[in-house]
């Protein structure tokens, strides 16, 4: 039993939807926290509004309130639970510490006896006040850069006259570095100055020098009531400090670091955490370190909480950061703590690294016109991959396979850019892609020093680059059949995909996976153990690298693989890859359900994924985690060594059923919906010509493969039409137009982003309701697990609407068709697993949109809604182990749920804000209310053509 005894119930507070700068990783953090009380017999509340998420899955808690935010809620649940002895907020990110907080001040805690673990108030206060901190750092003898704190304007102004430029504004009590700037100019000060201001709760900004050019660095601390602490991860940023960590590309372990100034820098943030507060559990520090050769350490931040990095560092080392700090906060010391990975040595050590792990973060500024794409103080990312490999290169490349952005890795793709302006331009000021700039310039020739001058990269990095390039230069002048074995094992031990290898010798991709074959250059898989092999770890959770063969004393040349293949039948499941806008966390949630039925059927689960954020790639989720690109050649590489019974493709997003043709040229199985239905389904033509069959209304269309055609048939059609490409995922590249100019443009437009794609022009039915249903169907049975309405008109993505669960105001007669039409559409498409069908309403007849035979963005929601593990059924039927009429169905719903959509427009103030046919908001919220009369409702449905844009 836990050392205090006293706490037997603890309330956890969750971080709402999913924002810019608040992601999934709190996800994580909350679903691991939950388990880990569970696990000592303590009852878990918990509160979340975010419906997508694991975290507010009934099975997690003991009671999940889906419920607002706010200290209205609080009252509520302490009210329903006055057993309540612990509130924990350092799960649920900047949100639930500032909840905490709230609830603190008006004395919420102490009129309901409950006490704050995990952190106490005083180092919420000390970290984020800004000038607390500075203070403290003062007293306890660690440098900082010279700063002040303004709460005025005038105040600022004259801190600006003392320092001169360039000057950093710092917002208190902000999330992702919300109203945070770099000011160069004078010019410039006034508004960068009012917007920081505005952006804090509490008026003020800590102005500080800039430390343009510095390193940046982060520990990962966890700390007992013993005092004892632990480093979990030195965490370096390639990039240096001006673009925020969640921004910058990352890796682990620190790499240009001396030994000297670790060590300090780790007494510095020993020092550091011990000095804010008499608290049990995790810490995130950062540095700035000079570029010199005296490496001067400077104190950036510290956050009393688990943070973005604590995902990654938990699974960069293996070591559960969530799991382990919720235990602590309840008196546990580390010494009395197993290690999770080894089962056998003790939680107080600090994880080995024998690899390195690099994480680059996931933009979306297709979906914000007009957004400034240069990074800096703020946060712009939607999420991120991490790649493992045995060197830097080699994570590297898996890294940017991971970022599915239709790039094979660093160069050798004919992608790069070839011009010197752009080139330097994109170098000086950084922006998304400069992590593939970088190639491109010394690709040009650009030397390595003008890159670092104008960069401030560290050289050892740049060194890296060249190095590969160097390597592609060689390989070049080789032909597939006089390239040298030792060059295509060092090509495959840097990351190089068989894809970049096929650029570089003018030949196909099946070709070099045929040469790998022939000349026995294959993967293999090694253990994350946190311990660099020194004990023997019990959790199967892998990486793929390239070895040279050993010879044994008999002469037998081998590469020592540790993933051991077992005989039981297995199945793979597919995971989504990075967040991004379109796909976000429920898919995420849909992997998980899938693998957890597929273990109740007996099967061996086979995870692979590339997002540290998630609740799938936790060690212990499936029962063997690759941790790999969801890149074709990674994933056929892993099925030719597990030979699983078959694949799951549709828990996955549009990430996974990416792959379901190529899974199915090579005649893996494919679980559920065969890969002809997907296909169908996803080629607007065929999938029209089928409805056409059914008789089932659609809008009148037509298949445009150049502008050209698409005048044409805008001649036959009539305006406004929607254009939309195929195979694309939230929404990407649709418009409504209006006339042929805006048409042209648009097509043009498309084609240039998405070669070959065909487009379909919808005549578009202004002024239709929209709806959308979901089932389960097994290829003779369908069950439709929900119905929703949108309270936007037809028009605006699903994702961004605002959506009733049941219908609110659609007659019988339309009902009965949506029914219908969801029926027959499922069994035509001979649908095994899940579906998706989007209608448009206009009088009174119901037509198709489109149909996705796949998980959706809606079915976490509509399972959190009705209380049932819909996912976990449709698995059970896409295995064959169950048919549709096995399952009890049992909905229980009062009143309505409404699904709200949550933006993160703040981030890009100068964008236009108004809806339309493509997806920009980043997460969502539920909503529960009892009747229509319900003034929440009223409001949704008076503003909802506030934002329609054509």
């Amino acid at each position: 039993m836990p050392k205090d005894s006293a706490i037997k119930s603890v309330l956890i507070i969750g971080s709402g939807p999913i924002i810019i700068g608040q992601a999934c990783e709190f996800d994580y953090s909350g679903s691991q926290s939950a388990r880990s009380l569970r696990e000592e017999g303590i009852e878990v509340i918990l509160i979340n509004s975010n419906p997508a998420t694991i975290m507010t899955d009934p099975a997690m808690a003991d009671h999940v309130y889906l419920k607002p935010l706010t200290t209205k809620s609080i009252i509520e649940i302490l009210k329903a639970h006055p057993n309540i002895d612990a509130v924990l907020p350092t799960m649920g990110g900047q949100t639930a510490l500032n909840l905490c907080l709230e609830a603190e001040e008006k004395g919420i805690w102490k009129d309901f006896n409950v006490r704050l673990i995990g952190v106490d108030i005083n180092a919420i206060n000390v970290t984020e006040d800004r000038d607390q901190f500075k203070t403290l750092l003062s007293e306890i003898g660690i440098p900082y850069a010279p700063a002040k704190t303004a709460n005025s304007f005038l105040k600022g102004k004259e801190i600006a006259q003392e320092f001169g430029f360039p000057l950093v504004i710092r917002p208190s009590f902000t999330l992702g570095g919300t109203g945070a700037a770099f000011v160069h100019r004078k010019e410039d000060f006034d508004e960068l100055l009012t917007r920081g201001l505005e952006a804090s709760p509490i008026h003020e900004v800590l102005i500080d020098k800039a430390l343009l050019g510095w390193k940046e660095y982060e520990l990962e601390l966890l700390r007992d009531q013993n005092d004892n602490v632990v480093i979990i991860c030195s965490i370096e940023n390639m990039d240096p400090m001006g673009i925020h960590t969640g921004d910058s590309i990352t890796v682990a372990p620190a790499m240009t670091l001396s030994d000297r100034t670790f060590q300090k820098m780790r007494d510095m943030a020993i020092h550091m955490m011990r000095s804010i507060g008499n608290f049990a559990g995790g810490c995130n520090v950062q540095f700035a370190v000079s570029p010199d050769e005296k490496e001067d350490i400077v104190a950036i931040e510290i956050n009393p909480r688990v943070s973005r990095s604590s995902a990654l560092a938990s699974k960069a080392t293996g070591y559960p950061i969530a799991k382990i700090a919720t235990k602590l906060a309840l008196g546990y010391t580390l010494d009395e703590l197993q290690n999770q990975i080894t089962k056998s040595t003790s939680a107080l050590f600090e994880p080995t690294l024998d690899y390195v792990i690099v994480k680059i973060p996931r933009w979306n500024f297709d979906k914000f016109e007009g957004a400034d794409r240069t990074l800096g103080l703020q946060m712009k990312s939607v999420g991120e991959v991490m790649g493992i490999g045995r060197s830097f290169q080699e994570a590297l490349h898996k890294a940017t396979q991971s970022l599915e952005i239709k790039r094979n890795g660093l160069g050798a793709d004919g992608k790069g850019y070839k011009n010197y302006e752009q080139i330097i331009e994109k170098l000086t000021y950084a922006s998304w892609d400069r992590v593939f700039v970088i190639y491109d310039a010394i690709q040009m020739g650009i030397p390595l020093s003008r890159i670092h001058e104008i960069t401030k990269i560290d050289m050892w990095f740049l060194k890296q680059y060249e190095e590969l390039y160097l390597l592609e230069k060689e390989i070049s002048n080789y032909r597939i059949d006089t390239l040298p074995k030792e060059l295509l094992l060092e090509a495959k031990q840097k990351g190089y995909g068989d894809r970049q290898i096929a650029h570089m010798l003018g030949c196909l991709e099946s070709q070099v996976h045929r040469l790998r074959e022939e000349m026995n250059v294959r993967r293999v898989y090694k253990l994350v153990d946190t311990c660099a092999a020194e004990f023997k770890a019990q959790t199967p959770y892998y990486y793929s690298t390239f070895e040279a063969e050993i010879e044994s004393p008999t002469g037998e040349r081998y590469t020592a693989n540790e993933s051991v293949v077992t005989d039981r039948k297995k199945v793979v499941v597919l995971g989504s890859g990075p967040n991004r806008i379109g796909q976000g966390i429920e898919f995420d949630y849909s992997c998980v359900h899938g693998v957890l039925a597929a273990k109740e059927c007996g099967y061996e689960t086979i995870m692979i994924n590339c997002n540290p954020e998630t609740v799938s790639t936790d060690f212990d989720t499936a029962d063997k985690l690759y941790f790999e690109p969801v890149f074709w050649e990674h994933i056929y590489d892993i099925i030719q060594h597990e030979k699983p019974d078959g694949v799951i493709v549709q828990l996955g997003g549009q990430t996974a059923l990416k792959l379901a043709e190529k899974l199915n040229r090579y005649g893996i199985k494919i679980f559920g919906t065969s890969y002809d239905a997907l296909d169908l389904a996803e080629d607007r033509g065929r999938f029209s010509g089928l409805l056409k069959e059914l008789n089932i209304p659609y809008p009148k269309f037509g298949v445009a493969e150049n502008a050209d055609q698409a005048l044409q048939l805008a001649d036959e059609l009539e305006f406004p039409l929607l254009v939309r490409p195929s195979y694309v995922l939230g929404g990407q590249g649709m418009k409504i137009v209006i006339n042929k100019q805006e048409l042209e443009e648009h097509v043009i437009e498309i084609l240039k982003h998405i070669p070959n794609n065909k487009l379909l022009l919808d005549y578009y039915l202004d002024g239709a309701i929209e709806a959308e249903a979901d089932a389960i169907c097994d290829g003779e049975n369908v069950y439709i697990i929900g119905i929703m309405e949108h309270i936007e008109p037809c028009g605006i993505h699903s994702g961004d609407s605002n959506a009733t669960l049941p219908p609110f105001n659609l007659g019988e007669f339309v009902m009965q068709q949506i029914k219908d039409h969801t029926k027959n559409i499922a069994l035509a498409l001979q649908t095994v697993g899940l579906i998706n069908i989007q209608f448009a309403i206009k009088d009174d007849i119901v037509y198709i949109i489109e149909a996705n035979p796949r998980a959706s963005r809606t079915v976490p929601f509509i399972a959190k809604a009705y209380g049932e593990p819909y996912v976990n059924y449709a698995t059970k039927v896409m295995l064959g182990e169950k048919k549709v009429s096995d399952f009890d169905f049992n909905p229980k719903l009062n009143g309505f749920a409404i699904k709200q959509p949550v933006f993160s427009f703040n981030k890009f103030p100068n964008v236009n804000k108004a809806l339309g046919p493509e997806m920009k908001s980043t997460g969502e919220s539920i909503l529960f209310i009892e009747d229509l009369k319900d003034d929440q409702f009223y409001d949704l449905y008076s503003r909802r053509k506030m934002y329609l844009s054509k």
